[in-house]
């Protein structure tokens, strides 16, 4: 049995586009930006939506590569990956203790260790 939900959203964004990304989304979502340690994200001040709702962080990726994507979090990050699989997706890449996954539409998304301290708060139980 395992746990699993989605916590994050980020908006990935070549770096040529990445300021006024970041002011786009600020303003668009009524949230401050709050630069990070890496210089290629910054996050958005606060969840969106509800308690355990989830986080907008902007990423710096080669233009090619832009897209949105989602952070699945999880307290097994094995055993969701194998869920995942089950439905279809593939794993594109491992990278330190992420894996990155292709769901079947093409979109690819992370599974991420736990990392928010209110986890519990819509994850959904998993009988593996």
């Amino acid at each position: 049995m395992h746990k699993s939900r989605l916590s994050t959203m980020f908006i990935d964004c070549a770096p040529e586009d990445f300021e006024r990304g970041m002011q786009f989304w600020g303003a668009a979502l009524g949230k401050p930006i709050m630069p990070t340690d890496d210089e290629r994200y910054v996050t958005l001040k606060g969840r969106v939506g509800a308690a355990g709702g989830i986080y907008v962080g902007l990423q710096r990726v080669a233009a090619a590569e832009r897209a949105i994507h989602v952070d699945i979090e999880t307290d097994d990050v094995e055993r969701e990956v194998a869920r995942l699989q089950g439905l279809g997706a593939t794993v594109k890449a491992r990278i330190r203790e992420h894996v990155v996954m292709v769901a079947p539409s093409g979109h690819a998304f992370c599974v991420v260790k736990v990392y928010r301290p209110d986890f519990e708060t819509g994850a959904t139980t998993w009988n593996d």
